[in-house]
């Protein structure tokens, strides 16, 4: 699965486990992992071997792809494997397998199928249908992986003749059709939280790659290529101290004083003169150290009649001369060329991230790059949904007797939360319970975003439209629709195929205000991770180990139980927020972090009592106790 997921593997192939032996468990490791099966090709691999020895029956091989990989599992046997792979790769059986699970269309191979070989009439049928099979096949798996030509995107606003694609699987109910036709229990499977990351992990890949210069607005984003130093740094010898330069064969004595006001530096430093020098300052040429302040004694200041006397430009009370109290040796307090980093050398590496706290864009200017390659920061669209819902700072009139309306509370907390973190925000609005609506605003956001986020629409009420219109309107694909977790069972992660780049991800997340926040956090923060070029394995925010102060009831889901995590001589410490109802969004109000509650089983206690050890998700900073 980790081939899978990385998205670059094509062909997999296992040897070995696939008998009738007490280990041989290959086929029941490999089997599940199938999305679809490849029956034909194990039937090409047992009548390859059936022709070379009978004891080929026993063989249990299974194939099949799982998203854009094709898995085919060959006998441990090396002569049944050399007999075996050259009839999968000969006419081209795994190129044009391979060809069509990438989205190619395969029509140089079907136009050979389709030309008569023979005479029999019924031979030729047989083709025919293979070839509208295939050709069937390909269509759904071509959506599947979204490869579409430039003007792909138009059917999510055409109308006319111009069908939608048809995604992978529509499971969601039909608007057209009346409320009594819809489910009546949701066609999603249920899965677990582990399921439903590794889910938006295989589906969301890095954008693409851009260069930028290297300002504070780099912050937040991840780098594309490795720095080098472009340059010795520093590039000649520099001070490290607040002094005077001057030679380390000068005695300690009283030396006339001149400065950068005075003294050109690529002019040698006459004898009898010192150079005064500000730490990160290059040293004049002749010289080879530095005296510090502190080791000298100031012995007379210019006056007025020195000034007028001066050629150079000097003010009165300025240093005249100076003695120095020792004598220094070589390179004492001076910085030599590429000391703090030779040219060449390797200072920050691809997939690191630019954090705001400033060492980063540092490091990138201390070396002299004025651009780098880092990947784009996704943008991210907002919308609400619900006749019911209205905007705190646009009131509307009664919109008829008995109209009961509520504030959006998820459009501004998680914009505020978005923000927060460093990515910019489309503000859709509130979208009213029609498919049109619907679709003109996700419109708009496949066309400005990276990444959707909705809340609302997500639940069994015929009004609830966003995963009717993903499927049928946009042709998208529902990676998962409920996952056992609590608060945010309904959450919904889909992606829809937009132009010539990779499908855009959809998070449809619950109304309530505090399953909305929740699933922000535990879901759609590693996705914005992910998108923006941060490794997967840190996309996740990070987990603490907890001191429980407050009991915490168990619940047969997953649960996220808001709190405030405080640090304290004892550890971390974990304080509930109080009721933890779904609707509830002041239970977020303070909180810094998300207890995690653990599912209830029979054998499990009824909850987590005072003083016991949990995970923690982080969310915030931590407090002080």
């Amino acid at each position: 699965m980790a081939w899978v997921n990385g998205g670059e593997t094509d062909w997999i192939i296992t040897t070995g486990g696939t008998g009738f032996g007490v280990r041989d468990t290959t086929p029941e490791a490999v089997k599940p992992l199938l999305e679809r099966d490849a029956p034909g090709l194990v039937q090409l691999m047992l009548s390859t071997s059936l022709q070379a020895t009978p004891m080929a029956a026993l063989s249990r091989p299974v194939a099949g792809t799982i998203r854009g990989t094709l898995v085919v599992t060959l006998p441990g046997s090396l002569k049944a494997v050399k007999e075996i792979l050259p009839a999968m790769l000969s006419a081209g059986v795994i190129q044009h397998a391979l060809s069509l699970i990438k989205g190619g269309s395969g029509a140089d191979v079907h136009s050979k199928l389709m030309t008569p070989v023979s005479p029999v009439r019924s031979i030729a049928t047989s083709e025919s249908s293979a070839v509208t099979t295939h050709h069937h096949h390909h269509h759904h798996h071509r959506k599947h992986h979204h490869h579409h030509s430039p003007g792909d995107h138009d059917h999510h606003h055409s109308h006319g003749d111009h069908q939608p694609p048809k995604p992978r699987s529509v499971l969601a109910h039909d608007p057209s059709a009346p409320v009594s036709a819809r489910h009546r229990k949701s066609p999603y499977p249920l899965i677990s939280f582990d399921e439903a990351m590794m889910r938006i992990f295989a589906a969301i890949a890095p954008l693409p790659v851009q260069k930028l210069p290297v300002t504070a607005a780099l912050r937040g984003h991840v780098l594309a290529e490795n720095v080098h130093a472009p340059h010795d740094a520093p590039s000649s010898s520099t001070t490290s101290v607040d002094g005077y330069a001057l030679r380390s064969t000068d005695p300690p004595g009283i030396y006339k004083v001149v400065t950068p006001k005075t003294h050109k530096l690529w002019e040698p430093l006459p004898a009898g003169v010192i150079y005064r020098i500000n730490t990160g300052a290059p040293l004049p040429k002749g010289t080879d150290t530095v005296i510090m302040v502190e080791d000298t004694r100031l012995h007379s200041v210019f006056s007025a009649a020195d000034v007028v006397i001066e050629v150079a430009s000097v003010e009165v009370g300025e240093e005249k001369e100076v003695e120095t109290l020792a004598q220094i040796p070589i390179g004492e307090n001076v910085r030599l060329p590429g000391s703090d980093v030779k040219e060449g050398t390797l200072v920050m590496k691809k997939g690191e991230r630019i954090l705001s706290t400033g060492g980063e864009i540092g490091t990138l200017a201390f070396v002299g790059r004025k651009t780098v390659e880092v990947y784009k920061k996704p943008v991210a669209a907002l919308l609400s949904t619900g006749n019911e819902v209205i905007d705190l700072q646009k009131p509307e009139p009664p919109r008829g007797d008995g109209w009961v309306y509520i504030y959006d509370t998820n459009r501004p907390s998680l914009q505020a939360a978005l923000e927060g973190l460093g990515y910019e925000v489309i503000d859709l609005g509130i979208v009213t319970d029609t498919v049109e609506s619907h679709v003109a605003a996700l419109t708009k956001g496949l066309e400005r975003a990276d990444i959707i986020l909705t809340t609302g629409g997500t639940s069994m009420s015929a009004e609830d439209l966003l995963k009717p219109v993903i499927e049928r309107n946009f042709g998208g694909t529902v990676h998962f629709g409920r996952v056992t977790i609590k608060p945010g069972k309904p959450t919904t992660f889909a992606t829809v195929p937009w132009g010539n780049g990779p499908p855009k991800p959809i998070f449809a997340l619950p109304g309530n205000p505090a399953s909305a926040l929740v699933t922000f956090y535990v879901f759609v923060v590693p996705a914005l991770r992910r998108l923006g070029g941060w490794a997967e394995e840190v996309c996740q925010l990070p987990r603490v180990s907890v001191l429980l102060q407050d009991a915490m009831r168990l619940d047969p889901r997953t649960e996220f139980h808001r709190a405030v995590i405080k640090a304290s001589p004892r550890g971390l410490l974990a304080f509930s927020t109080g009721g933890q109802r779904s609707s509830r969004v002041a239970s977020l109000s303070g909180a810094n972090g998300f207890v995690i509650v653990p599912p209830k089983t029979p054998a499990s206690p009824v909850q987590l009592e005072v003083g016991t050890v949990a995970d923690a998700i982080l969310i915030g900073e931590i407090q002080m106790a």
